[in-house]
């Protein structure tokens, strides 16, 4: 618990980064930030996702609207904070010399998008009104 705290606290100070360790390759921090670019770009796609399900099938019944988009939206926030942590860890495994960080959340993420899309293929199928 102390160790995801402290992570916490370096995503408002990277900086303290230095601290720990010694500079990696600059190539390995700058691919860190890429991967961690991707996982936002990632995050944006799902939050527009949720706003289109929500504005743009306004004919689906509302239970199945808000849970879909909602879905989405909450995967949405979940890979945002999960793209700062992850590239936080990374960035210290790095500068440790350990292996880098090891996480079941891209498999989570991929099963909840694959649930979201298997009911729009059930919305889709069996029309707007559920």
């Amino acid at each position: 618990m102390i160790e995801f705290r402290r992570n916490i606290q370096l995503w408002f100070a990277p900086e303290r980064i230095k601290e720990d360790g010694r500079t990696p390759d600059y190539r390995f921090s700058l691919a860190n930030e890429r991967t961690f670019l991707a996982w936002l770009r990632t995050s944006l796609a799902l939050i527009g996702g949720g706003f289109a399900v929500d504005q743009f099938l306004p004919d689906l019944r509302w239970a199945w609207r808000a849970g879909l988009a909602l879905g989405l939206l909450g995967a949405g926030v979940l890979c945002a904070l999960r793209a700062v942590n992850h590239w936080v860890r990374c960035e210290q495994a790095m500068r440790r010399g350990e292996d880098l960080p090891v996480s079941r959340f891209p498999a989570l993420l991929s099963i909840g998008v694959a649930i979201v899309a298997v009911a729009m293929v059930v919305v889709v199928l069996f029309g707007w009104e559920g």
